[in-house]
């Protein structure tokens, strides 16, 4: 039976996100990778044939974990309403429990070198874009949203007022407070309260 490769893609992205959440992503270079992992600088142009390919993983394993939470507490609960406080909850929750991803979800993907990524890496990116839209569009309908300034309303409640609340201690080093994620929960339930139906 063949053994497992030592260096894998996983173990390579974690020594990528380390660096990443500890000096940004101009720190995340082929061979301070190979360097944080121990590995063979040829162990990493194996997994990944160049530092785009590189960064273009580490952005989309961290967007994509994060995501499947938000999701699922999204589509946990029959009131809409609920279910867009759990998804403010599981921003703040997500943050504090998996700190290094949330520090790297601070930049962008273009930090992360989105303007020369290759075609696979800009579809999977566009799934997971359409499918926030859909889960978005499928809560704007249950609260009744309508119109351009209700939608944005709910971007607003739901993704970026929960992101607010975990961004300063995210950026600073301080901890995330204990009550974070009520201050979230209250956030996103009073903006919602008058939309829609």
């Amino acid at each position: 039976m063949a053994r497992p490769p030592l260096y894998d893609m996983n173990r390579l992205l974690d020594a990528a996100l380390e660096l990443a959440a500890g000096a940004g992503p101009p720190a995340v270079t082929m061979a301070a990778v190979a360097k944080a992992a121990g590995a063979p600088s040829g162990s990493v142009y194996h997994r990944f044939p160049s530092r785009t390919a590189l960064l273009a993983e580490l952005w989309l394993r961290t967007v994509e974990g994060f995501q499947e939470g938000w999701f699922a507490a999204l589509s946990g609960h029959r009131d809409p309403r609920d279910a867009a406080a759990a998804g403010a909850r599981h921003v703040v929750a997500w943050s504090r429990g998996n700190r290094p991803e949330a520090v790297v979800l601070l930049y962008g993907a273009e930090d992360y070198g989105r303007a020369d990524w290759s075609q696979p890496y800009l579809r999977r990116a566009g799934e997971g874009h359409r499918r926030v839209s859909e889960a978005l569009a499928t809560l704007g309908k249950s609260l009744g949203v309508e119109g351009e300034l209700e939608r944005d309303q709910l971007t607003l409640a739901v993704i970026d007022l929960p992101l607010a609340v975990v961004r300063g201690p995210l950026r600073t080093g301080a901890p995330i407070p204990a009550r974070a994620e009520e201050l979230a929960e209250r956030s996103t339930r009073a903006l919602l309260a008058g939309l829609g139906r």
